[in-house]
């Protein structure tokens, strides 16, 4: 049996961090809004006649073989960690080839681990019959990518690798919701502009920084996600109205507030990105995911959008096309 999933990465627009449990119980109206793009992850499961695991990850250009599960299972290290830790969840009674791969570069912030693990536990949903719901895959991936990164990981992410298109995930004691917000994907792709700056991060520093700072109490990290609660809030209503100059303003705002957060979430070629393309037609930027270096995501008018590439290009930064992803997770068989 061969089982193929592919789950598109994500831009986050406002609201990031504040998806990271407990954090956003101690704010009222809490949401985070973010759209997927076209950059995919993969997963192709085959089985096997014997009980040989074989993973391959053509991204990382890395192999990990193990005659068993259970030789699997005692190993004290990983290649491969994400597929790894999923085959113990799923223990499988078959042996596996599995070829996963992704289209986001290391460390750029636009969620790649995540759409990973989506596309990932889909496909072993779908080869063993395990009948999860798609809510069920997302708790999974949350939980088996905290025991990776060792820190609580936030919701966020997964939900446009589950659904596609332009979210306002909404995170309240009763639990979290996800609501499509309708914008005209021809619109958004007009204006966006995102660009690498070749710097991979730690996103599970940055996060466990800031939550350690809100959970013991500092006053500044707090207000500020207040603040960043309220923008997010804004954000929603304004990509839902289409006031792109409102959506610019509350970007500029965000990244203000999110940016006093940690050391270490803007670096000095981001700066310096963010102030040349000013000049060139860009009406607002932030990093994507936790910053330190990654993903920069430029807000364009439609008319300079070259102009800023050309710029970002420049400056010796990396320009990744993309457009809006209408389309969650993907499943086929054979």
């Amino acid at each position: 049996m061969k089982v193929s999933t592919k789950a598109p990465c994500r831009v986050d627009l406002a609201g990031g961090t504040l998806d990271i449990w407990p954090l956003y119980l101690f704010h009222a109206n809490a949401v985070t809004v973010n759209f997927a793009v076209d950059r995919y992850t993969s997963c192709v499961i085959e089985t096997r006649a014997d009980s040989q695991i074989h993973i391959q990850s053509l991204d990382l250009k890395s192999v990990d073989n193990y005659a068993s599960l259970e030789t699997l299972r005692s190993a004290k290290k990983h290649k491969l960690g994400l597929v790894a830790e999923v085959l113990k969840f799923f223990t499988p009674t078959t042996g596996l080839t599995i070829t996963t791969d992704s289209e986001a570069p290391a460390g750029a912030g636009i969620s790649g681990s995540s759409a990973l693990l989506i596309a990932t536990t889909s496909a072993f949903n779908k080869l063993l019959g395990t009948g999860h719901k798609i809510e069920t895959i997302r708790e999974i991936s949350q939980n088996i990518e905290a025991r990776i990164i060792k820190v609580p990981t936030g919701c966020q992410d997964y939900y446009p690798a589950m659904y596609g298109g332009v979210s306002a995930i909404e995170m309240t004691p009763a639990g979290i919701l996800r609501k499509a917000i309708p914008v005209d994907p021809h619109e958004l792709n007009s204006r966006v502009v995102l660009a690498y700056t070749g710097v991979p991060r730690n996103s599970g520093v940055n996060n466990w920084e800031v939550t350690k700072a809100h959970i013991d109490g500092d006053k500044i990290v707090h207000k500020n996600f207040e603040k960043i609660a309220a923008v997010s809030n804004g954000m929603r209503s304004a990509l839902e109205k289409g006031d792109w100059k409102e959506v610019s303003k509350l970007l500029r705002a965000e990244w203000d507030h999110r940016r006093t957060n940690a050391p270490g979430i803007s670096t000095e070629i981001i700066e310096r990105l963010i102030a040349v393309t000013r000049k060139a037609g860009s009406t607002a930027a932030k990093v994507c995911g936790a910053g330190g270096g990654g993903c920069v995501l430029f807000l364009v008018e439609p008319d300079s959008k070259q102009r800023v590439s050309d710029l970002i290009a420049a400056e010796g930064a990396t320009v990744l096309p993309v457009k809006v992803a209408e389309k969650g997770v993907q499943v086929r068989v054979g």
